[in-house]
């Protein structure tokens, strides 16, 4: 019957209000996997039905051939469905791995970014700087920037063959014609046997209305048509399902097979990376040693900071042991380095000069005169001669 006007656009208001789904979307979800299952189960169960029925007329049917082909195709059915969810889950793992291995790009290029910048900052560094002490830290700072410079082309090698090697192989067959094509001829299968359902029910009722009219020619006609439409059906079922079944099993094999190497290749890039980044650090790590093994056998790697008030006033224990400044044990030392003052509280130094040393810090620092002038100086940086009581250090 017609619709009513109005009736009519209130049915087209709610069309439109209807939500557009992607099946694409559905497809990756649960919910599909639940709904494609449990009409799997209801495909067995008419495929069940049908198979009784085609038992029950199996006299019009051609006997006990058709349904044994039926079995067959049954199973064929089965071994297809199978095939369609094997294939679909492997598609969808080859594309987790691309969208991990393009997760790997993204950070992994920020990190050479990153890596890059500090190899720069130390190489400024280590050619610009130079201390009165030495340039091992500036050394260390050129052998760091060269280091990590290398690491970071490393890093780059290793993006650059994930991304061609592993990335663009498995998305090129996500996309890929072979998929494609093996899923339309399961499509065109699943239609054809669709049909081929529809027309045994079509058989058995012309059948029956055979036997009800007594063999009436119109309906004999019929049913013969029926009979011939539905063989016509099965054969082009069989060769469509062989079809769907070898190409799906070889898309299956191919997934597996390249999904393997390609994992295979990303262990190995990965593994081939982390090697050359041990070697790096290794080689950087013998460097820096050096450097500070210099460093610790240097002279002036004793030498500390000027001591601050509190420690200025500390003395040995020897010396607070005395009740006077002419009692306290005073010693002669010879300078064996030389000290350069860097405040008016300090003393600077010239090798071979002897100190009248007065007092002595806590912290490696040590307070004394030496030709006339007086104030502190490290005491690594001389070497005790002769001790000399307070009163005679004028002598």
């Amino acid at each position: 019957q017609p619709l009513h006007t109005s009736d009519h656009n209130k049915q087209r208001k709610n069309t439109k209000k209807r939500p557009q789904i992607s099946f694409q979307w559905l497809e990756g979800t649960q919910h599909m996997d639940a709904i494609r299952k449990q009409a799997l189960k209801l495909r067995e169960q008419v495929a069940r039905q049908q198979q009784a029925v085609l038992k029950q007329f199996a006299g019009g049917l051609g006997g006990s051939e058709d349904l044994l082909a039926n079995e067959v195709e049954l199973q064929q059915h089965q071994k297809l469905e199978k095939l369609y969810i094997s294939t679909r889950a492997a598609k969808h793992f080859q594309r987790d791995i691309v969208r991990g291995v393009e997760g790997f790009i993204v950070v992994g290029s920020k990190q050479v970014e990153i890596g890059t910048k500090l190899s720069e900052d130390s190489r400024k560094y280590g050619a610009e700087n130079t201390c009165t002490s030495g340039n091992a830290l500036s050394k260390a700072a050129m052998s760091y920037s060269s280091a990590r410079m290398d690491i970071e082309r490393e890093r780059e090698n290793l993006l650059k063959a994930l991304g061609s090697q592993v990335a663009e192989p498995l998305r090129a067959m996500v996309v890929g014609a072979p998929l494609e094509d093996a899923r339309r001829h399961a499509q065109r299968y699943d239609r054809v046997r669709q049909e081929a359902e529809t027309q045994v029910i079509e058989v058995a009722r012309r059948q029956a209305k055979v036997k009800e009219s007594d063999g009436n020619p119109d309906n004999v006609s019929k049913f013969e048509a029926a009979q011939a439409r539905l063989q016509q059906l099965k054969s082009s079922m069989s060769v469509l399902g062989k079809e769907a079944v070898a190409t799906m099993s070889a898309v299956e094999a191919q997934q597996q097979r390249l999904t393997l190497q390609r994992l295979i290749t990303m262990v190995e890039a990965e593994k081939h990376h982390y090697e050359k980044v041990i070697h790096i650090l290794d080689r950087l790590e013998g460097e820096m040693l050096q450097e500070r093994q210099r460093i610790d056998a240097s002279p002036t790697a004793a030498a500390v900071s000027p001591p601050d008030d509190e420690s200025k006033n500390s003395v040995s224990a020897s010396q607070r042991n005395g009740s006077s400044a002419d009692n306290m044990d005073y010693f002669l030392a010879e300078v064996i380095h030389p000290y350069e003052a860097e405040s008016d509280a300090e003393l600077s130094l010239t090798v071979g000069d002897y100190v009248v040393v007065r007092k002595v810090s806590t912290n490696g620092w040590a307070e004394g005169e030496c030709e006339g002038k007086a104030g502190w100086f490290p005491l690594e940086y001389v070497e005790r001669r002769d001790r000399i009581l307070g009163t005679q250090a004028a002598e």
